[in-house]
């Protein structure tokens, strides 16, 4: 039996970098998966690929993770489907970079709307999920930066340091329920975002990590993967980077 079939799995973002890695590992785990994305085509053809590879359950919603009725439809057809969802991943996020005394005020309300408002309605609809059946595996999407900031990231790091407080309480208020909550806290990873750097940002970011390489979407997606089998089920409340030695 693989380690995650018979499991309903939300990832968020997962169009493309570590959402799409993230659902291809869950899906060659055994898990069915509910995807969801801002770009329809890109979302649609991960599916196809899901579907074509591994024969999964897959339901796809296309929608902007800050509209609530669009959320809340989303887990009434989770319930309709599958009558049960074993675990949610709050990938979807953005990164604007903005040194104080330029952050406007839309860009500051976007960030904070998608990056922590919306993964907190997230959680609170796959909680109502959750309670009854007594189990499930929430893992947020934090960044090394909201734990340690970086220059230009105030904004950035402030709405994924949100994810950590969030993250820890919500882990508080439903280990009772046996609904474990952890963190992911990304460094330098392969992804659209790292690629648009130029070539000295992309050198001293790479410099600073301790394996020398930069990290692949792959090696999100398989801790992911662990956090939402049953190999973590007395793991909570954990803020777990994966940086391949940039911060010790």
């Amino acid at each position: 039996m693989m380690p995650l079939q018979g499991k309903c799995i939300l990832i968020t973002g997962a169009s493309r970098g570590i959402g799409r890695q993230t659902a291809i590992t869950l899906a060659s785990a055994g898990a069915d998966l509910v995807l969801t994305a801002r770009q329809t085509d890109s979302l649609q053809q991960v599916v196809h690929e899901i579907s074509n590879s591994y024969g999964t359950r897959v339901l796809h919603f296309a929608y902007d993770i800050t509209d609530e009725s669009k959320t809340k439809e989303t887990f009434r057809q989770i319930k309709k489907e599958f009558g049960r969802l074993d675990g949610l991943v709050n990938n979807a996020g953005i990164l604007e970079s903005r040194l104080l005394g330029m952050i406007d005020e839309h860009t500051m309300q976007t960030t904070m709307q998608v990056n922590l408002v919306a993964s907190i309605r997230h959680i609170q609809y796959a909680a109502r999920l959750m309670k009854p059946q007594r189990s499930g595996s929430i893992v947020n999407f934090s960044s090394i930066m909201g734990v340690h900031g970086n220059e230009g990231q105030v904004l950035y790091g402030a709405s994924k340091a949100g994810i950590i407080g969030a993250t820890r309480s919500a882990a508080k208020e439903l280990a009772p329920y046996q609904i474990r909550v952890n963190a992911i806290a990304p460094g330098f990873i392969n992804t659209d975002m790292t690629q648009s750097l130029s070539d000295e940002k992309y050198k001293e970011r790479l410099n600073s990590i301790q394996m020398g390489r930069i990290g692949e979407p792959v090696d999100i997606a398989n801790l992911v993967w662990f956090l939402c089998s049953d190999l973590s089920t007395y793991i909570t409340g954990q803020i777990i980077g994966v940086d391949g030695g940039m911060i010790i």
